[in-house]
């Protein structure tokens, strides 16, 4: 767990889970795996296999839950961050608009 010292409102969970990533812009809509890294109650960090993705793009995030007594999450969110990871991957900060 994150500190006192972290001042956010909501604690983060590590969660390091597969989740798909539906991405709407004003190119395409494309689907594609990412890394869940931490959640929130109001956001999430995913790593992705997209050198960028512009911060304000909507997107909605599907995570499958491998236990009964867990529900699936799905969620449509706003990227509100990018940071380059690699050459071909990124790591972006999404806010949670809506809980499906």
């Amino acid at each position: 767990m994150l500190g006192y010292d972290d001042k956010r409102n909501f604690f983060r969970m590590m969660v390091n889970s597969p989740c798909q990533l539906q991405i709407t812009d004003d190119e395409s809509s494309r689907t594609m795996q990412a890394m869940c890294k931490d959640i929130s109650a109001t956001g999430m960090s995913l790593e992705v296999d997209e050198p960028s993705i512009e911060v304000g793009t909507q997107v909605s995030v599907a995570i499958e839950s491998s236990s009964s007594q867990i529900p699936s999450l799905a969620a449509l969110a706003t990227v509100v961050r990018c940071e380059p990871e690699s050459d071909s991957s990124c790591v972006i900060g999404v806010e949670i608009s809506q809980m499906k």
